[in-house]
């Protein structure tokens, strides 16, 4: 045996990512590790080994954040065992990527709902995943919305700026709602003026905001709206009553937005666009509409 040998005696996750600086697919990663350490019946959030390649990012904070430890299997000096390793799968192999290829009949519900009422059609394992994030970052759990809250509802719209795309994509540079700004002070100025009820229109500037400001953000959020993107993964962390409306561009009619929000049990809306300009007052409808489904 070599003298230089190093035991790991905890149960650890061993981890490949997949477009490790990319949102959605990172939010998929973190799925996959959540769920393997739910099937194999780890007490605790599970240890965690990068085996990949791939260097950080910005988000290796919310990997601290979300389990226990975080290492670098290119980082070992020497040989490595493990008492109990786990292969955590792929996080293109989980429901939420590949939703987009196979059919997966399945509805959301709460935790407690299902214990007291099982149903095999029905799922409560994303919202215990968003609640597990919540919990990382300190905000309580099992939390509802029962009643108009004091400030007023909060409209979250969650704002994508252009961006240049990864090289395989030709590395030109992408646009989801070619009039977001326009939508956006249009919003502004429909809530400035709407007397039915006290509504926060809150700018989601999600790409200048820590991890923990999103997460307050989408889970103080009575609705959430923003064009198809990364920032929508979120609402794994919305509360149960939240409403979505999602704006899709032509060129980007997938579900995964509508899948996480039928995972979730969240009431979903989409306006579905001719290229990527939307309609101020059609978008202004739509909200309109929504909104007097709540308590004001």
């Amino acid at each position: 045996m070599s003298p230089n040998l190093q035991w790991i005696e905890e149960p650890t996750l061993l981890v490949t990512r997949f477009e490790y600086a990319n949102l959605f697919h990172t939010f998929t990663d973190w799925y996959s590790a959540y769920v393997a350490s739910r099937v194999i019946g780890l007490p605790n959030r599970p240890h965690l080994v990068f085996v990949d390649g791939h260097c950080m990012t910005s988000l290796e904070e919310t990997w601290k954040a979300l389990f226990s430890s975080l290492r670098y299997a290119k980082n070992f000096s020497g040989p490595v065992c493990f008492r109990h390793a786990i292969l955590s799968p792929l996080g293109y192999e989980t429901p939420l990527f590949k939703g987009l290829s196979e059919t997966i009949n399945c509805h959301g519900a709460l935790a407690p709902d299902l214990w007291q009422h099982p149903d095999d059609q029905k799922t409560a394992r994303l919202s215990e995943f968003g609640e597990m994030i919540k919990a990382s970052f300190g905000f309580p759990v099992h939390r509802h919305h029962t009643e108009k809250p004091s400030s007023g509802h909060n409209v979250l719209f969650v704002r994508r700026e252009d961006y240049l795309a990864h090289p395989r994509h030709h590395g030109k540079v992408e646009s989801r709602l070619s009039n977001e700004q326009e939508v956006f002070d249009a919003l502004k100025n429909w809530v400035s003026n709407h007397k039915e009820c006290k509504i926060n229109l809150v700018n989601g500037l999600f790409a200048h905001m820590s991890m923990k400001e999103q997460v307050r953000a989408i889970q103080d959020a009575s609705v959430i709206i923003g064009a198809h993107g990364a920032g929508l993964t979120h609402i794994v962390s919305a509360m149960p009553k939240t409403v979505v409306l999602e704006i899709i561009s032509s060129e980007y009619k997938r579900p995964h937005f509508e899948l996480i929000a039928q995972w979730k049990g969240l009431e979903y809306h989409a306006i579905n666009l001719e290229g990527s300009f939307a309609s101020t007052p059609v978008v202004i409808d739509r909200l309109n509409g929504i909104m007097k489904s709540f308590r004001c």
